[in-house]
């Protein structure tokens, strides 16, 4: 049975249901960061990929340790400029994908490099989507983009993009240019998934509903528990009829209930859905990271 919007705010803002999706999400991140591209010799983005880096120039310790190593003075440096919540929830995440990449020895059957960055960017993306759901993040470099964000305006994507940059024209002192081009594409490929990711859950329908019986719909939209509604009034092109434009916000679960729950009341309806990517604020939880 679908969740009612209230019970849905009431899960996300669940510590048992965040950690639990960090856990999921960390182990992803880790199984894809350690068991593909460390074994393959390719480097990851963000602060993994510099443990990767740091890894492959030195040849001491193991990624994990050199992830955990490199994260503790961004962790130090964050407990000031950012929220506890959500540096809490990021730190227990990176702890995770340190703990996990260390005790990960299973490695993916895949000889050729570039399915293995396609497959390395999958599960990267997919746990680095799964991460960002949650009230925290994965840690490393997204605790520094948001102080960057707050301080400077420097947009966290932007910050990202320009790391992994410098971070890949080291890598050619390092690793060999073909290396350095398929880290490129592993990349490439987890930013897309992590976007898909975000996108497939994140993703509001924004509802109109052009009806004679508003205050009657209203009345059953509130009593089966959506975020509100919103009427503005309007008027026919052709009679001149005055008409009533509810507006609500729903998801893909409840969308159709929400439909037949229209046309149960009025059958001459027109019933308009517009996809929406991030609805924040009233019912709907946001994530804050100040």
């Amino acid at each position: 049975m679908a969740l009612s919007l209230a019970s849905q705010q009431k899960l996300a803002q669940s510590p048992a249901w965040n950690l639990l999706l960090l856990t999921i999400g960390s182990f992803l991140f880790a199984f894809g960061a350690q068991g593909i591209a460390a074994s393959h010799g390719f480097l990851t983005g963000g602060v993994f990929g510099s443990a990767l880096l740091i890894w492959y120039a030195s040849d001491c310790l193991s990624p994990s340790i050199w992830y955990a190593i490199i994260n503790i003075p961004l962790f130090i440096l964050s407990w000031v400029h950012v929220g506890r919540k959500f540096l809490l929830y990021s730190l227990y995440a990176a702890t995770a994908t340190t703990v996990f990449s260390e005790f990960i020895t299973v490695q993916l059957p895949v000889n050729d490099p570039l399915y293995a960055a396609i497959a390395a960017g999958i599960v990267c993306g997919i746990g680095t989507g799964i991460q960002l759901r949650t009230l925290g993040s994965g840690g490393g470099l997204d605790v520094v983009g948001v102080i960057l964000n707050r301080k400077w305006n420097i947009g966290v994507g932007r910050f990202s993009v320009c790391y992994n940059t410098v971070q890949f024209i080291l890598a050619g002192w390092t690793i060999s240019l073909d290396m350095v081009i398929i880290s490129f594409i592993q990349v490439f490929i987890a930013a897309y998934t992590m976007e898909h990711v975000l996108r497939m859950f994140n993703q509001r329908k924004l509802v109109y509903i052009i009806t004679e019986r508003g205050e009657e719909l209203c009345e059953a939209i509130l009593a089966e528990g959506y975020a509100g509604a919103t009427v503005l009034k309007g008027r026919g092109a052709y009679s001149g009829d005055p008409r009533e434009i509810i507006l609500t916000v729903t998801n893909n679960i409840l969308l159709r209930k929400l439909e037949n729950l229209v046309y149960e009341i009025d059958t001459h309806a027109l019933f308009i859905v517009e996809s929406s990517f991030y609805v924040s604020g009233s019912r709907y939880p946001r994530k804050s990271v100040i």
